[in-house]
C-alpha cells in the first residue's frame, strides 16, 4: 500500500484540482451550499466528459482512459474536496458501465457503452423492492416469456424501490426472477431496460428533507426484447454481484472526503456558537477526526487490494458502515450545539437550516447503498472470514 502519489499521479491531482478550481465556485463555508438543477448536472457531466475526466479507469476499446484504480480514486477524492457537483451519471460510469463491460454481448456494448461515457444515457439501479428489502434473493418482480422465436421478449411486471436518478434516466440496469421454482439465488435474470418503455411509471419518493432523491419504479406488462438480457437467462445473481462489487468500488474515497468537509463546517459551528473550548465538545470533534483518518487509510488499503486484485475490494464495506454511523454522529453533534435553535427552518435557522437537513437526511446513510446489517455480514463474511450465521 503507498500512502503518496508517485509522479504521474500527482501530476493527475494538480492538474486535476486546478481545473476544478476553475470550474467550481467556491461552496460558502457557512449555510446549505446551492444544489444545482438537473440541467445543470447535464452540463456539468458534459464538462466533465469533454476535460477527460470520465472512463478513467475504462478500458480504451470502449472509449475509456485504461488508467489504474488509483486515479479514479484521486478524481472522486478532488471532486469531493471541492463541493464540485455529483456525476449525474455516476451509477452509469460506476456499475453499469462496468457490468455491461464484463458481462454484455458485444452488440450491447456497441450500442451503450460510449453513450454512458458522454453522458447521452443516463443509468439507474433496479435492484431493491418493497417486500425484498435488502434481501436481493428475495426479489419478487417477474420476468415471463413472450415466445421462443427470434422477436420473442420478456414481460416485465413488479415495484422497484430507491433508485437514484431513476426519474432521469434512460437505462435501468433491472433484477427480476424469471425462474419462480428455482432456489432463491437461481432464476434470477438481469434486463437492460429501456426506461422509456410502455408499461414503465417512475414516483419520486419524498424524503425526511424534503427532497426527492431516489424514486419508485413500477413495472406494468413492460415488454422487454430477448436481446436486453445482460448474460444468460438464470444467471442474474452472478451478474448483479458483480454491480454490487463496483457500486462501492471508490466510493469510500469519496464518502472519507465528504466527512471531512463536514467536520470542517462542524469545527466552524462549533466556533461560531462559542462551543469550541467545551472540553465534552472537543472530545466528539476529536473522534469524529480520528474515524475520519482511520477510514482514509482503510481507503488506501482498500484501493491496494483492488488494484492487485483487479476487482473493488470487500473492504470498502467497512468505509460505507463506519461512514453512516460517523456521518449520523456528526450531525446529531450539530443539533445538540445548535440547542433550541435546532427547531428552527429556513432562513430563520442557524445557516439557513444547514444542519438540520444535513440531520435528516443522514437517516438514509445506514440504508443507501446497503443496509448497515447486510454490510456487517459482507464484512464477517469476507473480510474477517467468519462462518457464515446462515
Amino acid at each position: 500500500m503507498h500512502l503518496a502519489d508517485d509522479p504521474a499521479l500527482r501530476a493527475f491531482r494538480e492538474r486535476l484540482r486546478s481545473w476544478l478550481a476553475g470550474q467550481v465556485p467556491p461552496a460558502p463555508e457557512a449555510g446549505r451550499p446551492a444544489v444545482p438543477d438537473t440541467e445543470q448536472l447535464r452540463a456539468w457531466s458534459k464538462a466533465l466528459y469533454a476535460a477527460g475526466y470520465v472512463g478513467l479507469t475504462w478500458p480504451t476499446e470502449y472509449g475509456g482512459h485504461g488508467l489504474p484504480t488509483s486515479y479514479q480514486a484521486v478524481y472522486a477524492e478532488e471532486c469531493a474536496l471541492a463541493d464540485a457537483p455529483d456525476q449525474v451519471n455516476v451509477i452509469g460510469l460506476g456499475m453499469v458501465g462496468p457490468t455491461l463491460i464484463q458481462h454484455g454481448s458485444p452488440r450491447q456494448k456497441a450500442a451503450h457503452l460510449r453513450a454512458i461515457l458522454r453522458g447521452d444515457t443516463i443509468c439507474c439501479q433496479g435492484f431493491s423492492e418493497p417486500e425484498a428489502g435488502s434481501d436481493l434473493a428475495a426479489v419478487r418482480t417477474r420476468g415471463r416469456r413472450d415466445g421462443d422465436g427470434p422477436g420473442s421478449a420478456w414481460i416485465l411486471d413488479g415495484v422497484k424501490v430507491w433508485s437514484s436518478y431513476a426519474q432521469l434516466a434512460d437505462l435501468c440496469l433491472l433484477l427480476a426472477r424469471t425462474d419462480p421454482e428455482a432456489a432463491r439465488h437461481r432464476g434470477l435474470t438481469c434486463f437492460l431496460l429501456d426506461m422509456r418503455a410502455p408499461g414503465v411509471q417512475v414516483r419520486p419518493l419524498r424524503q425526511l428533507n424534503g427532497d426527492a432523491d431516489f424514486s419508485e419504479i413500477t413495472l406494468a406488462d413492460v415488454r422487454v426484447p430477448a436481446g436486453c438480457v445482460l448474460g444468460t437467462p438464470g444467471d442474474g445473481w452472478r451478474i448483479a454481484l458483480t454491480t454490487l462489487a463496483h457500486e462501492r468500488g471508490t466510493f469510500g474515497i469519496t464518502l472519507t472526503a465528504r466527512l471531512a468537509r463536514q467536520l470542517q463546517r462542524l469545527i466552524r459551528t462549533a466556533r461560531e456558537l462559542g462551543a469550541a473550548d467545551d472540553p465534552a465538545v472537543r472530545r466528539e470533534l476529536a473522534a469524529l477526526h480520528v474515524t475520519m483518518q482511520g477510514l482514509r487509510y482503510t481507503g488506501y488499503r482498500a484501493l491496494a487490494e483492488a488494484e492487485q486484485a483487479g476487482q473493488p475490494s470487500p473492504a470498502s464495506s467497512i468505509l460505507k458502515l463506519r461512514w453512516s454511523e460517523a456521518s449520523q454522529q456528526a450531525t446529531a453533534l450539530a443539533l445538540r450545539l445548535l440547542g433550541t435553535d435546532g427547531a428552527l427552518a429556513g432562513e430563520a435557522a442557524f445557516w439557513g437550516g444547514y444542519w438540520q437537513h444535513q440531520r435528516l437526511r443522514s437517516r438514509a446513510n445506514s440504508i443507501e447503498g446497503g443496509t448497515s446489517e447486510i454490510l456487517r455480514s459482507i464484512v464477517a463474511d469476507r473480510v474477517l472470514g467468519l462462518p457464515r450465521a446462515r
